[in-house]
């Protein structure tokens, strides 16, 4: 269990970091955040998302490392496969977080139960009293993090308001007969953004909002990605998987019948 707490100058002076840092943390996780900033890239390996809960109204941007929970397929004896990295996880033992002594207001947070953070590691974050170089670094790219979360909170706004998403399920079939359905999975409904108008067309295209939008759909092709790696570590190999919109399988059936 993480302990983040915020980065205090009175009760941190003696704090560091490791050298050498590494993804271990992220074993186990099936779904992280991503911004929008890093769909096209991102695209090269993981299938690219929304995600909510059925009791929130709230959308959040994930990438995708597993086919269900507790699996990350990208890290395995202690490495990491995929091309990139979410910024989410390279920012570890680090995360943004409110301060307690400031309303409103949001701090370096660190996790001191990481096994990287500690007295005795090597890099310090305060130097005769002052940030580090380091923790300056540290502080500034948490802060970059932070404007890719809010202009991706304004994307998926921007679709919402557009009518642009849909829901998906992937239905997987396993080798042992079983059958599993992933549901609360949300992407871009691509007819419905060639069906926009013209003048929407022309401002989406100033705005860059066609390059996240087009990354996120190509995206999905790397479920199949997900397959293959978990059917190259695991016995219970996945037989077949189908990404369809929500009600699209159930009103096939029905037809056929």
């Amino acid at each position: 269990m993480a302990n983040f707490v915020p980065v205090k100058p009175d009760q941190h002076q003696n704090l560091k970091l490791t050298n050498k840092r590494n993804l271990s943390h992220t074993a186990g996780q099936h779904i992280v955040p991503i911004t929008a900033g890093e769909y096209a890239q991102a695209t090269s390996s993981f299938p690219v998302v929304l995600v909510k809960n059925p009791d929130s109204p709230r959308y959040r941007s994930v990438a995708m490392l597993g086919l269900e929970s507790g699996e990350n397929l990208f890290f395995k004896d202690d490495k990491w496969s995929a091309l990139t990295v979410p910024q989410s996880l390279g920012m570890y033992p680090f995360a943004l977080g409110l301060d307690p002594e400031r309303e409103n207001t949001l701090t370096a947070c660190i996790d001191l139960d990481s096994e990287f953070v500690g007295e005795d590691k090597d890099l310090a974050l305060f130097e005769d009293g002052k940030e580090s170089e380091i923790f300056t670094n540290i502080q500034q790219s948490l802060g970059r993090l932070y404007e890719g979360e809010k202009m991706t909170e304004n994307f998926i706004k921007e679709l919402e308001e557009n009518d642009l998403l849909q829901e998906l399920e992937l239905n997987i079939d396993l080798s042992t007969g079983e059958k599993k359905k992933l549901v609360g999975i949300f992407t871009v409904n691509e007819e419905k953004v060639k069906a926009l108008a013209e003048d929407k067309v022309v401002d989406f295209h100033k705005r860059g909002l066609f390059v996240p939008i087009y990354s996120m759909l190509g995206s999905l092709g790397q479920v199949n990605r997900l397959v293959q790696l978990r059917n190259d570590s695991s016995e219970v190999k996945v037989v077949g998987i189908q990404i369809s919109p929500v009600g699209q399988q159930q009103a096939a059936e029905s037809a056929e019948s």
